[in-house]
C-alpha cells in the first residue's frame, strides 16, 4: 500500500492534490473550520466524523466546487456503524429535515420539526451485519446538517456512539466516538475532468471494521 504524503502544515495525510484542490483525511475530533489550505474548505464534516475533506486552492476552484456541491454533482460515500440491523438491506430515506423543538443543537426528521423543513435524501445499503449491529454504506444526495445521523435515527438505526442522536445507547464494537467515516468522494474538477478519492479506514475504527471484514461481499 502506498503511504499518502503528509501535510507539513497539519500533519494530516494528503489523499489527492492538483493545481486546484487538496483532499485530506480528516481525523475525528477536529473541526473542519480549524483546518486551513488554500482559499478554504468547500464542504464540512462533523467534528467526530473522519474521512475525505476537500479544500480549494484558488478562488476559481472554490466557486466551481461550491456550485458543484450545490448542484449535487458531487457523489459522497460514508461508512456507518449502526445499532440494529435494518430489515430492508437497501433503501432510500426521504424525510425532510428541520430543527428539533427540544434541543437547539439537534436536527429532526419529524413532521413537526421547527423552522423551515428542507428536503433530504439518503441512500443506504447494508454491507455487513452481526447480531444487533450493522455496517452501512451511505450515500447522501443532499447535504443537510447532520443529515446521515438524523436519517438513520429516523429509521431506528442510529449511528453507534452518537452523543446527540443516540445518547441513551451503550457504546459498542469498541467504538468510542461517532461511528461514521467519509470514505469516498467523486467530484468534477475545473478542467472538465472528474476525480474519485478514497480515505482509508481510520485506526480508531479498525477493531470495529474487523468484526465485519469477512462479511462484506465486495471491497469498500
Amino acid at each position: 500500500m502506498q503511504i499518502p504524503p503528509i501535510s507539513m502544515k497539519t500533519n494530516l495525510p494528503i489523499l489527492y492534490e492538483d493545481d486546484d484542490i487538496i483532499a485530506v483525511n480528516k481525523p475525528a475530533g477536529v473541526l473542519s473550520t480549524e483546518l486551513h489550505f488554500g482559499v478554504g474548505y468547500v464542504h464540512r464534516l462533523d467534528r467526530d466524523t473522519s474521512g475525505v475533506l476537500i479544500f480549494a486552492k484558488n478562488q476559481k476552484a472554490y466557486n466551481f466546487l461550491r456550485k458543484a456541491f450545490h448542484d449535487r454533482e458531487v457523489k459522497k460515500t460514508y461508512l456507518a456503524f449502526v445499532y440494529g440491523v435494518p430489515k430492508e438491506k437497501k433503501g432510500i430515506i426521504d424525510f425532510d429535515i428541520g430543527r428539533s423543538r427540544k434541543d437547539f443543537r439537534l436536527r429532526s426528521a419529524q413532521p413537526k420539526a421547527k423552522g423551515r423543513l428542507r428536503d433530504a435524501l439518503t441512500h443506504y445499503e447494508v454491507i455487513g451485519e452481526i447480531p444487533d449491529y450493522a455496517l452501512l454504506k451511505v450515500r447522501p444526495e443532499t447535504g443537510r446538517t447532520h443529515q446521515i445521523r438524523v436519517h438513520l435515527k429516523a429509521i431506528n438505526h442510529p449511528i453507534i456512539c452518537d452523543p446527540l442522536y443516540a445518547p441513551k445507547h451503550t457504546p459498542a464494537l469498541g467504538i468510542t466516538r461517532l461511528g461514521l467515516h467519509a470514505s469516498e468522494i467523486d467530484l468534477p474538477l475545473p478542467p472538465g475532468t472528474r476525480v474519485h478519492i478514497t480515505a482509508p479506514a481510520p485506526t480508531d475504527l479498525s477493531s470495529a471494521f474487523a468484526k465485519f471484514i469477512n462479511l462484506i461481499p465486495r471491497p469498500i
